[in-house]
């Protein structure tokens, strides 16, 4: 019944999309969710392992599953003993004999990509000390930055954040356009307890950026080539979307006071393009 119920909000939601305000976009790409479980094979699979930006989290596929029509994120207090654990060793992915947390990232790289078009998610988001969640892209072709970044959702230390990033003349070095928007500025002390919609409009000429059609970010593609690379714009060839939960790390704050398992539900993630 659950299914169904699904399948006729999203048709009503497809035949909205379909007004003359938004008549010119064609639903091309969609996962509800709406078979529990693991998510699709298809569309979906998974990194492992600590993976970047000094994480605290294990990422394993265990931690995102399916149930009553959402994807849930899963991140946990618990040890995982690490297989490349190296006594001594200065690599952060290799120094640490067990992690503290696990969670989950589950990405479309060589099964699912676009170039333009109009993404969507609804999602409720966990906002709490050492949460890091996300909703973003990668190019196809080519080495980060060059690749080409764009972060649809961050959230972390009480700011969302939409950002692009492209390549700089150093290696690994980005050149960032960023917005943050403090989820304070909401005036909705409930904010963090509902679901909200995430939006990116990306064609040839710019990448719009938007929560609850709040505006949060429009980047002009003439101004994201390469530095290393003039003739190559990393916004202009088809990316794979990546949804996971990050915890500490560079960014994400200290979780060490946060009570686990912490969660990132995702109802539904969806691709339009223009007719």
């Amino acid at each position: 019944m659950k299914y169904f119920k699904k399948q006729l909000l999203l048709s009503a939601f497809f035949m909205i999309s379909l007004a003359p305000s938004q008549a010119q976009w064609k639903l091309v790409w969609s996962d509800e969710f709406n078979k529990d479980g693991k998510p699709d094979p298809k569309n979906w699979k998974a990194e492992h392992g600590f993976v970047r930006n000094h994480e605290q989290q294990w990422y394993q596929g265990e931690n995102a599953y399916c149930k009553d029509g959402k994807l849930i994120i899963e991140a946990k207090r618990e040890a995982i003993k690490n297989p490349k654990y190296k006594t001594g060793s200065t690599n952060w992915k290799e120094n640490r004999e067990f992690s503290e947390y696990t969670s989950a990232s589950i990405i479309t790289e060589g099964k699912q990509s676009w170039q333009y078009g109009r993404f969507e998610m609804k999602a409720k988001i966990d906002t709490r000390p050492g949460m890091w969640p996300a909703f973003w892209t990668l190019g196809n072709e080519g080495e980060w930055p060059e690749n080409g970044e764009i972060d649809i959702m961050e959230y972390y230390r009480g700011d969302l954040l939409a950002n692009t990033v492209h390549g700089s003349m150093q290696k690994w070095k980005g050149n960032w356009h960023t917005t943050k928007k403090p989820i304070s500025e909401f005036n909705d002390p409930k904010w963090s307890e509902k679901f909200h919609i995430w939006r990116m409009y990306w064609d040839e000429k710019s990448i719009k950026l938007y929560v609850d059609d709040i505006l949060l970010s429009d980047v002009d593609l003439e101004k994201t080539y390469n530095d290393k690379e003039p003739k190559k714009n990393p916004f202009r060839q088809p990316h794979y979307m990546l949804l996971g939960m990050a915890i500490g790390g560079d960014n994400g704050g200290d979780p060490s006071n946060t009570e686990f398992p912490a969660k990132y539900e995702i109802d539904y993630v969806r691709v339009y393009q223009k007719k």
